[in-house]
């Protein structure tokens, strides 16, 4: 009977012809990646704890955090096999557009990697000198910039809620944007993520949303019609967006209060980048500092706090920075700092995604 299907299959065409659909191939990406986190993941947090890669918490911190000390970390490896995983399975790999967001992600996932590594080994919990992590995030963000801007159509900065209100950036002021925008939006994600579960959520949302845009992009009926710019191969970054969700909700499954493994920078900084990424692809870069408005504010928390206490000798906005550590000291649970977050973000995402018709 199987032998039967299986000649079928090779003899007739028609029975693939439905996986040239993009929504259908993104929704796969989806549940492909998640079953592969809902797999892979109690093995992969059992390696973790038999090689003792526990988190190290830094002292400094909320006294609260000093119960995790130990828990294993680095889960986020286990984010980017499964979104790895998934797109190769079910992206066209002729895109050039899935192969730059891909390699941008483990570039900075590598960068991530040795940052983590060196916490654990060394019990160091700041891992990379600032110096050294900012380099090669610098130099990769700045090889995506340079190969985006001679792979896109236009360089333009489109201005969300007007039709034809943009901004020409030109070669290098476009470079200079789509820099800022990846090495920004991981370093935003990375500091966001200090609670359980309260970066890959937002993480998971802003990814689902922008894979919306990369569809509308990359289809010429929807882009003209709601007055996007069409970037031909943009679609395909559904498929990267659809993994990315998926695993994300995989991880969330493990790294929900009490988290029983910890994303680490390999994660977080190679998830901002994603996202950040496909925001350039899909011209909504914009948008994207809307949608991700709680990582904004974590990043803003943090840069007020230490020009502050430099400026005024010592004394503090915030009870401690980043954001979410300010509202722990002043009495929010870490639940309730997480979920209100979520709540925001949910906001901010569906506000996002009215700018599509908005206009």
């Amino acid at each position: 009977m199987l032998l039967e299907l299986f000649k079928w299959l090779a003899q007739d065409t028609r029975a693939f012809s439905v996986f040239n659909y993009l929504t259908l191939r993104a929704v796969l990406a989806t549940i492909t990646a998640l079953t592969i986190s809902f797999i892979a993941g109690p093995p992969v947090i059992r390696w973790l704890a038999a090689k003792k890669i526990g988190q190290a918490v830094r002292d400094d911190g909320p006294q609260t955090h000093l119960i995790k000390t130990g828990t294993p970390t680095m889960g986020g490896a286990l984010i980017l096999i499964s979104l790895s995983i998934s797109t190769l399975l079910w992206a066209d790999l002729s895109n050039r557009f899935v192969w730059i967001v891909l390699i941008v992600t483990l570039g900075f996932g590598i960068v991530g990697w040795v940052d983590d590594w060196r916490k654990v080994v060394y019990r160091n919990p700041k891992g990379l000198s600032a110096k050294t992590k900012f380099f090669w995030q610098g130099l990769i963000g700045l090889a995506a910039a340079v190969t985006l801007a001679y792979s896109l159509p236009s360089t333009t900065l489109i201005i969300p809620f007007f039709k034809t209100v943009s901004y020409p950036l030109g070669i290098a002021g476009f470079i200079t944007l789509t820099w800022l925008v990846i090495v920004g939006t991981s370093n935003a994600v990375n500091l966001t993520d200090g609670l359980d579960g309260l970066a890959i959520m937002p993480t998971v949302m802003i990814g689902g949303a922008l894979g919306i845009f990369a569809y509308v992009a990359g289809h010429a009926v929807f882009a003209k019609y709601l007055f996007l710019p069409y970037v031909p191969g943009a679609g395909e970054l559904a498929i990267f967006c659809g993994a990315l969700a998926g695993a994300g909700l995989g991880f969330l499954w493990f790294n929900a209060y009490p988290a029983e493994v910890f994303m680490g920078d390999v994660g977080a900084l190679a998830l901002g980048a994603a996202l950040g990424t496909v925001a350039v692809v899909a011209r909504q870069e914009i948008v994207l500092f809307i949608m991700g408005g709680i990582f904004v504010a974590e990043t803003f928390s943090v840069m007020i706090q230490v020009l502050w206490f430099k400026w005024s000798g010592g004394q503090r906005v915030f009870r401690m920075a980043p954001l979410h550590h300010h509202y722990e000291l002043s009495g929010w649970k870490e639940t309730q700092v997480v979920v209100r977050f979520w709540i925001i973000t949910i906001l901010l995402v569906l506000f996002g995604l009215a700018t599509l018709k908005i206009r």
